[in-house]
């Protein structure tokens, strides 16, 4: 899959609105997506957690402190797609 964000929009308490490469687009509630925990701890503060923004050099969306989260992952919440699997096969 492989989509890269291209924009985000913080709306309410723990909601961002996503835009990737290829149009697709929707909200995310993260409150049910991540735990606030370890990195993520801090983005439980409301403030924080709209300082959110797009690297554009890696498609993710950051926060200050470091925390991102993979593309893919969001990429299936907005477009309802399986997230992508990477199975290693055996050789023969």
């Amino acid at each position: 899959m492989l989509k890269d964000i291209v924009e985000v929009r913080p709306l309410d308490v723990y909601r961002l609105h996503l835009r990737f490469e290829d149009a697709v687009n929707g909200d995310i509630d993260f409150s049910d997506l991540i735990r606030f925990e370890g990195i993520f701890a801090p983005l439980r503060d409301p403030h924080f957690f709209q300082q959110v923004r797009v690297y554009p050099e890696l498609g993710v969306i950051f926060w200050p402190n470091g925390a991102d989260l993979d593309p893919d992952v969001l990429y299936s919440r907005v477009s309802g797609a399986p997230v992508p699997s990477f199975e290693v096969k055996p050789s023969r």
